[in-house]
């Protein structure tokens, strides 16, 4: 059979991807106590999903072999020319086959395909790793040979494209078609490896197998380790500190939040409001508590219905802040109370963890209905996938808002993200009202957000600002009064717990706010119709996206342990309250609370502020505080990682694996 350069790539592409599949069914049959209640619909249903992640890591592992294949040079049709592609395909898919041929015995151990992490792990093993692997051969002597099978196949089934023809008349046809090829092929790799071919699409990651998934186990078939070892390249590992003993640790700060006594369960409907980009330096009623401490902006409020909700309704807090300063990393914060230390959870190998959040508490233990809402397209930067993981039943974004009559579908798409927050916010209120209750939702907006899209109708309407952002914040803000609007004419309204925040800050110009701490400052809002005694300002208190979740079920009486890294704020008192963030800025955490701001790299103290007076930070008192504070603080916020670290490396995300590993 004669054939050309694209048929040969082809071919010898689909071997992988055959081999790849082969792997994937090994790893179950290699694994089948993890699953033994796996039908062949289900199976069929992991190798289908298994095909995404298995495209992004044969299109990275063999991207060389495909430029050399079809890159438009004549030369290049020579018999030792494709004698070295042979061996390059070889080489590179030999290494990645044997990568998840290991994980078959390894993942029994770990609970979770191998990433970067590894090499950490084994950094101080040297020459041991040579005798531990050798023993592993021996002991799983079935799976060497299939193995050396898989080996024999990529050499012997890879095939050579036809000898061209060197004519000049050919020459003339042969460059141009075989650069439109190239052109092509680059960009349908590109894809690929992506997961997606619009820039709205975050890459995927290991963390997007939760999406395809029901349990860790599933997600482990679904994944394969070339791809895991991929997306976690240049991670820093979470490494568990040992700044103390793990009793000492737990005595001090424990995650594991155990029910009140005494408190009757309100099932009320829970509704989360995650406001893309809303720093408090745009709204009104933060600003005026600014202008009290030294704040220097032009001030002007873009969110006039949100300053009015707070004034007359809601309950706020003066010291409030955000976990992180991606999106990927708001999600996690106040979807499920857990922070972003060091990674954004997304990327991390934690991310595979068996893990809870308000949904999966309520839906399993209090029947209620879940769903969870994003304008953007399904699948974007990872939202749907950690919604099904933390126990989001129902997902709906811009296909299903498409689908949806009485709505004006991609007219209303902002030409680059998502659907705009007007049309989509009140397509989330129609849909909560067609919901059984007790209920509990979630929306994460998209209109404040870059490239700074107005519909036509409002161009001109809002203040512009002294950021591009502030118009469209401002949009977003009245998307929320019409959200309020509607839904208010509805019969569960009355019956529901509000909250709304922000996912992390944007466009800082005042001067606090160019402060690192300022990096951090976001609304964090509870509003309950019902809920009459709801209302009011907190001025002490130190609050974060983590104690959203602890502070709802405390709300609602919630009577089941859970695991929580922030606090219930109405059932703790003032001087307990705390905010810990990581700063990339230095590489290290800053920790809140009471009147002080401590920096630490991991290992040293760095500085101290008091923020509260000192809003710039500018005079570290670290050598001057009480020294007894300065140790109290230390050793609070050293218990706090520790314990975050070790839930993360340790599985230690629900109840369940959290008690078991205590025992």
């Amino acid at each position: 059979m004669i054939l050309s350069n694209l048929t040969a790539l082809s071919l010898n592409i689909l071997l992988v991807f055959g081999l790849y599949t082969l792997c994937r069914l090994l790893f179950v049959w290699c694994n089948a106590g993890l699953y033994e209640n796996l039908s062949f619909g289900n199976l069929m249903h992991l190798l289908a999903a298994g095909l995404i992640f298995d495209s992004s890591a044969i299109f990275y592992t063999n991207a060389l072999v495909i430029i050399l294949f079809l890159f438009p040079l004549h030369w290049k049709e020579k018999r030792w020319f494709y004698t070295t592609n042979r061996w390059i395909y070889t080489i590179v898919n030999t290494i990645a086959l044997l990568a998840n041929i290991c994980d078959m015995v390894y993942f029994a151990y770990t609970g979770k395909r191998t990433t970067c992490s590894v090499f950490a792990e084994f950094s101080n093993e040297g020459g041991n790793m040579m005798k531990i692997m050798g023993e592993q051969i021996v002991a799983n002597w079935p799976l060497a040979l299939v193995f050396l099978l898989f080996v024999a196949a990529l050499w012997l089934g890879f095939r050579n494209p036809q000898k061209q023809a060197t004519k000049p008349a050919r020459l003339a046809v042969y460059y141009p078609v075989m650069l439109a090829i190239l052109l092509a092929t680059v960009y349908f790799v590109w894809g690929q490896m992506r997961g997606g071919y619009t820039f709205a699409t975050r890459p995927i990651t290991i963390s997007n197998a939760n999406k395809y998934a029901s349990t860790p186990a599933e997600a482990g078939a679904i994944l394969n380790t070339p791809f895991s070892l991929i997306r976690t390249l240049g991670k820093k590992p979470l490494v568990t500190p040992q700044y103390m003993s793990d009793e000492e640790a737990e005595q001090i700060f424990s995650p594991l939040h155990s029910p009140q006594d005494g408190k009757e369960f309100r099932p009320m409907n829970v509704v989360v409001l995650i406001m893309e980009s809303f720093s408090k330096q745009h709204m009104g009623f933060y600003n005026d508590l600014m202008k009290e401490n030294g704040g220097t902006c032009n001030w002007h409020t873009y969110t006039p219905f949100l300053d009015s909700l707070i004034a007359q309704s809601g309950y706020t807090f003066r010291y409030s802040f955000a976990n992180g300063r991606k999106s990927i990393e708001g999600m996690p914060s106040v979807l499920s109370s857990i922070p972003n230390f060091v990674e954004p959870f997304f990327l991390t190998p934690a991310s595979m963890n068996s893990i809870s959040g308000i949904a999966r508490e309520l839906a399993e233990n209090k029947g209620y209905h879940t769903a969870f809402f994003h304008g953007a397209e399904n699948g974007s930067m990872g939202f749907e996938a950690f919604a099904k993981s933390t126990g989001f039943v129902q997902y709906f974004g811009r296909t299903e808002y498409n689908q949806a009559p009485h709505y004006d579908g991609d007219k209303d798409f902002d030409g680059t993200w998502a659907i705009f927050d007007e049309p989509f916010l009140q397509f989330y209120a129609d849909r909560m009202n067609e919901m059984k209750e007790p209920f509990v939702t979630a929306v994460f907006t998209a209109s404040s957000h870059s490239p700074f899209p107005i519909p036509e109708q409002y161009k001109g309407v809002f203040p512009k600002g002294m950021e591009r952002i502030q118009e469209c914040v401002a949009y977003s803000d009245h998307a929320l009064r019409k959200f309020f609007a509607k839904a208010s004419t509805m019969d569960w309204y009355k019956n529901t717990l509000f909250v709304i925040t922000a996912d992390h800050v944007s466009a800082p110009t005042d001067k606090f706010y160019l402060t690192t701490l300022g990096h951090y400052s976001v609304p964090i809002i509870f509003y309950a119709p019902g809920l009459k005694d709801l209302k009011g300002y907190e001025a002490d208190m130190v609050v974060e996206q983590t104690d959203i979740m602890p502070t709802i079920l405390g709300l609602l009486g919630y009577d089941k342990p859970y695991i929580a890294f922030g606090n219930d704020l109405f059932s703790i008192p003032r001087e307990k309250s705390y905010a810990l963030h990581w700063v990339p800025e230095f590489d290290g955490y800053e920790f809140v609370k009471g009147k002080y701001l401590m920096r630490f790299d991991g290992k040293e103290i760095m500085s101290v502020f008091d923020y509260r007076d000192d809003i710039l930070q500018t005079e570290d008192i670290k050598d001057v505080m009480p020294r007894g504070t300065r140790d109290s603080l230390e050793r609070e916020m050293k218990a706090v990682i520790q314990q975050y670290m070790r839930c993360m490396n340790g599985d230690k995300l629900t109840v369940k694996r959290y008690n078991a590993a205590s025992k």
